[in-house]
């Protein structure tokens, strides 16, 4: 800054200071340059808590990011958890009800086993007791009978012939062994048992003759009966068990068995009734499927079926088949059924257009469009000398389209069938 000095009136007077421009210039510099750098510096602060705070909402997104993943993870875990604990409870439900029932059945044929054991040991006891009552009441009806028998063979001149009773009490007995060996050994012992029978007779028929005679009916009666009732009693015993060894059934277990029987040919008359009635009504259907497709076939293809009623009556059959119609399609309209020439021509348009759309071209085959801005394709000129005339040459007739071509190769494979 300077102090000038101006004469007024002769006079000297000091004006105002004045600036250095060029010291103006540079505190103006160092002033815009400190602003420039507060700037700077602001901005580089507000860039700093920006991205502060940019990062620390990324941060934020993140931890969100991977707090969420940990509770997505968290639940598929307790949800496969859950699924496992479900399948180990299912498994462990499935193995006790396993257990249970197999301990079920274990006791079931425990119990059975035991009531099986039980029962037998209870028809052995039977069988014993049954044995012991037969053989001992044989043994009191022989007692009986035996002391008139011997005293109708008492003679004093003929002391041995009181030997004769027993001899038939005892015969008898001994013929019943006979049999009970027989039926042990799944022998015949219908023999024995008929001998033994003949002799109880022979020794009954002596007591009531000798008894009449010498003593009372009572005693007669009394004695024929005892000759005849022990051997009788035995019989029934033995009787048992054939019928036990040659599995002979009951009359409870007959009528069950013939109760069964009827019950199976019911059932079986019913599930023959049942068969017979699915099959007319399958017939009923088949055959109104078959007149609702004769009929649709008139409707529909009148030329066809015409064609088809008359090859049927030339073939002597009195309906149309399935390989008449066939034939009669080939000769009216030349294709078997389901296609025709209209079938034939839709079914090529339509792969036209798919050959088309795949090489991405205009259906009617005319080449792609061109922008009007942009200059044609420059081609090199091919010579194409002038064709002699009666002479073909290749691309002197229009080339046909696919279609077309598939069209021609139809009819002539369609065309040698029909030869053949």
């Amino acid at each position: 800054m300077t102090t000038s000095v101006e004469k007024v009136n002769g006079t000297s007077v000091a004006s105002e200071p004045r600036m250095d421009p060029v010291r103006v210039a540079e505190a103006e510099a160092l002033r815009a340059r400190a602003a420039a750098e507060r700037q700077a510096l602001l901005a580089q602060a507000e860039a700093a808590k920006a991205l502060a705070v940019e990062q620390a909402e990324q941060l934020r997104l993140e931890n969100e990011k991977q707090s969420l993943a940990n509770q997505r993870n968290e639940l598929r875990f307790r949800r496969e958890r859950a699924v496992e604990e479900a399948k180990i409870a299912k498994a462990d439900a499935e193995r006790e009800e396993t257990e249970r029932a197999r301990d079920t059945a274990r006791r079931q044929a425990e119990e059975q086993q035991k009531a099986e054991a039980e029962q037998a040991s209870e028809v052995a006891e039977a069988e014993d007791r049954w044995r012991s009552y037969a053989v001992n009441f044989y043994r009191v009806c022989a007692v009986v009978a035996l002391p008139v028998q011997i005293n109708a063979f008492y003679n004093p001149h003929a002391i041995w012939l009181m030997a004769a009773p027993l001899m038939l009490e005892g015969g008898a007995w001994v013929v019943q062994k006979g049999a009970a060996a027989a039926v042990a050994n799944g022998r015949p012992a219908w023999h024995y048992r008929l001998i033994a029978w003949l002799l109880a007779f022979i020794a009954a028929a002596i007591n009531l003759w000798h008894g009449l005679n010498a003593f009372d009916p009572a005693t007669a009666i009394g004695t024929a009966f005892a000759s005849i009732a022990g051997p009788g009693v035995w019989d029934l015993h033995e009787h048992g068990r054939i019928r036990k060894r040659d599995g002979a059934l009951t009359r409870r277990e007959r009528k069950a068995a013939e109760k069964a029987a009827k019950a199976e040919t019911k059932r079986q008359e019913a599930e023959a009734a049942r068969k017979r009635a699915e099959k007319e009504a399958e017939d009923k259907a088949a055959e109104e499927a078959a007149a609702k497709l004769a009929a649709d076939r008139e409707e529909k293809f009148p030329k066809v079926w015409e064609h088809a009623v008359k090859l049927a009556a030339d073939l002597g059959e009195t309906a149309v088949t399935n390989a008449i119609w066939v034939q009669a399609k080939l000769d009216v309209e030349g294709a078997k059924p389901g296609e025709s020439a209209e079938v034939i021509r839709m079914r090529n348009a339509a792969q036209a257009r798919v050959e088309a759309a795949r090489e991405k071209r205009p259906v009617n085959g005319s080449s792609q469009q061109v922008a009007s801005q942009m200059l044609p394709a420059r081609k090199s000129r091919v010579y194409n000398p002038p064709a002699r005339r009666g002479v073909r040459t290749k691309g002197d007739a229009p080339k046909q389209s696919p279609g077309a071509r598939r069209q021609a190769s139809i009819a002539a494979k369609n065309a040698r069938q029909k030869d053949q």
